[in-house]
């Protein structure tokens, strides 16, 4: 549970404009839609993804990294490693546990025998979208896995996007939809606290020593 009291101390650090726009943020930030890349071997297309999930409210990135350990691209992400949560993997089934425990349905982005079209994709339940490598796609893991095959219909000779262009089509769609019907997608009060606290230890200078102070002068 955030410390409330903490928080408003906190927010004093920061202007009032800077205080409104993390707030109007917050108000469309969603996760009950995430994201999820396997093994992507690009760096630049994972930090393309990370700012993608920034741009239309997506709050979670799931990076797994079987055969490609790499740091995020901090030029291309411009920023948005600040504002996007990235959960970190080894193994594609300790991803697929954890999103089954967290109650995702798990997407694969790919074409397949039972795929659906992305206008006729139900918004409606909690999804997780994993994108696979450039050249291989998707891991027979994930696959095998799915409880749904997504795909983009696509119209000329080239039957392929580079997968950030892929993820920031879907997410435009999915998230609009998502923000004009009925369902319950926006943050509850609680995460709104405890992810603006997140932010503002990311961009507050000397976060730790004002907080250490906050508590001393409590106790004093």
């Amino acid at each position: 549970m955030t410390d409330l009291k903490l928080l408003e101390y906190l927010k004093t650090f920061i202007t009032p404009e800077r205080q409104n726009r993390i707030e109007a943020i917050l108000s469309q930030r969603t996760r009950h839609f995430c994201v999820a890349v396997e093994d992507v071997y690009q760096l630049h297309n994972t930090s393309a993804v990370m700012r993608s999930c920034d741009v239309f409210g997506v709050q979670d990135l799931h990076v797994i990294e079987e055969r490609n350990l790499k740091r995020i691209d901090r030029e291309i992400a411009m920023g948005a490693q600040k504002w996007v949560d990235v959960h970190r993997y080894h193994k594609v089934e300790d991803c697929i546990k954890e999103l089954r425990k967290q109650q995702y349905q798990i997407v694969a982005t790919t074409p397949h025998n039972n795929d659906v079209l992305l206008s006729d994709f139900d918004v409606t339940k909690k999804s997780c979208f994993f994108f696979g490598r450039e050249t291989e796609g998707l891991s027979e893991t994930v696959l095998q896995q799915a409880d749904c095959f997504l795909k983009i219909p696509m119209i000329g000779f080239t039957e392929s996007l580079n997968i950030s262009v892929s993820a920031a089509i879907i997410l435009q769609d999915v998230t609009s939809r998502l923000r004009n019907s009925d369902l319950n997608w926006q943050f509850s009060k609680d995460e709104i606290n405890e992810q603006y606290l997140k932010w503002i230890k990311k961009t507050v200078k000397d976060f730790d020593k004002i907080v250490a102070r906050y508590y001393d002068d409590k106790v004093s």
